[in-house]
């Protein structure tokens, strides 16, 4: 058989449109029989002449017998076509390297395809890749694996404290306590399906996506639990201060205050408490408004100067006064300036109560003109004139003493200070003679240890023109500290006993006294059931912060309280210049009520009684010029007292 008559190009004759390949075009004759060599080599060369980079060997037929490569031609320059063959045609594989790359481009293509389908089918019912759950990588599995792996992984943090970080506070909370649970399934929603987008599910090969747990909520034990640890998360701001410990000033360095956002804290410790490395929790900041800059100055400029040495008050005789620089921090404080800084504070009391006793050697108090009674009439005891220190006066330098280098040393200051009663002005009371007097008695000895005791603390008291005298406020506290002992008294309506019981015997004489001296009541409580040693309707009671007696001085003249008491009776006189005459009418009994019964346990607590009825009456208090007998007021007071009580003590 006649081999087809092949054309070869020489690579290196520059003709070829591609120079790195050398194409084979097979040609058949119009002529050739069609044997089966001559139907099947074209075929082959068909086949193989679509591929780039083809070769001769590679399109030849595999069968063995046929024949080998033909001759190649001598190089030279081509010489254009031969046996009436036509040129290559324009585009053929060996001429364009695009279509080469794009048709490797449709292979890849393909090829991707086909691997994109193929994972896409064999992921379809898995988490997707990538996805990790509070940490936990879980992409890839399938549902129920990855809800094992989260709930072996995962499960046991909610009964795990877990590290919660609130400003510069470090504490702990156990998410169960806090009623935190996981939602897994809601939680592995979170994931998604599988994407379409091939660009996501290349890149997922390579990254990781985190989508935290869904948790669920008691909402008021989780409010609970974050108010719990406020304790040790909330606290005030510490401002910076110097205080003094002996002689030595310490800086006290400021610290700003937090406190914990409630809503917030609960909200970030419900999303992050799964994620295993701890929470950090909000916190609103305090600040301070006293810087260390603030508290350096005043340490440098004012605290360790003050402590530097002592400080002298030099008084009269030779005597001093010292201000230990041990004692400068009761006096010396510093509060904030509001510009960051610290202003010192100097108290001024505080180094008087210090100095002041050191030097009161070398006063003269001053003393109020007195009244003395010796000679039956009352009669002007001179006043006494002080010279005492004005302290303030003396430290008004105080700052400037303290910031003093070397020793520090003032004088003090003397003025002489007059009494509130003068000599002069005791002259002109016009206290000369008895305007009211009553003694009542019948009083217990514990009773009157507690009367006289009190008689003698108002005796000498003078009341002057306008001036109001309280009982209660004249003697001040009435308890064992100042001598009065336990003594009987109305309680609730029934006898008890009390410490400075029985003063209502001098209340009752007093107010007698005072009111036959025609002097104003200012206030006054009768008994709530009668004693009989006591005038109805005109007698009073006392009791220390409760009750009180008070009178007013309304004449033009002073008055001067004489009070005094023996172990059967009290008497109180009142001294001034007499100008009214005063008449007591008593009124009838009327509206009597019995007494009903009470029973006690017998014991200290229990005072038995008789009981006696209650009755109403009144007492009308008729007052007189005491030179013209005209009559100048009338007054009625009506009292309704309780009956007494029963007491049976069993």
């Amino acid at each position: 058989m006649e081999r087809p008559h092949q054309t070869q190009v020489d690579p290196r004759d520059g003709g070829g449109q591609d120079e790195a390949a050398t194409t084979i075009i097979p040609v058949v004759r119009s002529d050739q029989p069609a044997d089966a060599s001559s139907e099947s080599f074209p075929a082959q060369a068909q086949a193989y002449s679509g591929v780039p980079g083809a070769t001769a060997a590679a399109a030849a037929p595999s069968d063995p017998a046929a024949p080998g490569p033909p001759p190649v031609p001598p190089a030279g320059p081509p010489t254009g076509p031969q046996d009436g063959q036509g040129a290559p045609q324009p585009g053929s594989p060996g001429r364009s390297p695009l279509v080469k790359i794009a048709i490797g481009a449709a292979a890849l293509a393909a090829v991707g395809l086909v691997a994109y389908g193929a994972d896409y089918v064999l992921s379809g019912d898995s988490v997707p890749r990538g996805v990790t759950v509070a940490g936990v990588d879980v992409g890839g599995l399938s549902t129920t694996d990855a809800e094992a792996k989260l709930r072996a992984q995962i499960g046991p943090r909610a009964d795990q404290p877990v590290p919660v970080q609130a400003g510069e506070v470090q504490t702990e909370i156990v998410p169960s306590e806090a009623g935190l649970a996981v939602d897994w399934s809601a939680t592995l929603d979170r994931a998604g399906s599988q994407p379409l987008n091939p660009v996501t599910r290349l890149t997922s090969l390579f990254s990781e996506r985190e989508i935290g747990v869904v948790t669920t909520t008691d909402p008021a034990k989780l409010t609970e639990a974050i108010d719990g640890i406020r304790l040790q998360t909330d606290r005030a701001p510490l401002e910076g201060n110097v205080v003094f410990e002996g002689a030595t000033p310490i800086a006290v360095t400021p610290r700003q205050g937090q406190n914990l956002d409630g809503q917030a804290a609960e909200t970030a410790f419900a999303e992050n408490w799964a994620n295993g490395d701890g929470v950090d929790l909000p916190v609103s900041v305090v600040p301070v408004s006293v810087g260390q800059d603030g508290v350096d100055r005043a340490m440098s400029e004012v605290a360790v100067p003050a402590v530097a040495t002592d400080l002298v008050v030099t008084g009269r005789d030779n005597k001093s006064a010292v201000l230990r620089r041990d004692q400068v921090g009761g006096v010396l404080t510093f509060a904030p300036d509001g510009n960051g800084g610290l202003t010192p504070q100097y108290n001024v009391d505080a180094a008087i109560g210090l100095l002041a006793p050191q030097l009161a050697g070398t006063e003269v108090q001053p003393k109020d003109a007195t009244f003395s009674l010796t000679g039956g009439a009352p009669t002007v005891v001179p006043a006494v004139t002080g010279d005492m220190i004005e302290w303030r006066k003396t430290l008004e330098q105080l700052p400037a003493l303290l910031a003093q280098t070397g020793p520090r040393t003032t004088a003090a200051v003397y003025e002489q200070k007059p009494p509130a009663l003068t000599t002069a002005a005791a002259d002109k009371l016009g206290i000369r003679q008895v305007i009211g007097e009553f003694t009542s008695g019948g009083f217990e000895y514990a009773s009157g240890v507690n009367i006289r005791l009190a008689a003698s603390e108002i005796n000498g008291a003078v009341v002057k023109p306008g001036e109001t005298f309280s009982l209660n406020g004249y003697t001040g506290p009435r308890g064992s500290a100042e001598g009065y002992v336990e003594s009987g008294v109305i309680n609730n309506g029934r006898p008890a006993k009390a410490v400075g019981g029985g003063i209502s015997q001098l209340a009752t004489t007093l107010y007698n006294a005072a009111y036959f001296a025609g002097m104003e009541d200012a206030g006054h409580t009768e008994h709530s059931y009668y004693i009989s040693r006591y005038p109805a309707a005109r007698e009073a009671t006392v009791f220390e912060g409760a009750i009180d007696l008070k009178f007013k001085n309304d004449s033009p003249t002073g008055v001067l309280i004489q009070a005094f008491g023996t172990g059967s009776d009290v008497t109180v006189r009142l001294w001034g210049t007499k100008t009214v005459d005063v008449q007591s009418i008593p009124g009838e009994r009327s509206a009597p009520t019995d007494p009903n019964t009470v029973t006690l346990p017998k014991g200290p607590g229990c005072i038995a009684s008789s009981g006696a009825k209650g009755f109403t009456t009144s007492d009308t208090r008729v007052i007189t010029d005491h030179a013209t007998g005209q009559e100048i007021s009338r007054h009625t007071r009506t009292v309704k007292y309780d009956p007494v009580p029963i007491v049976k003590c069993e």
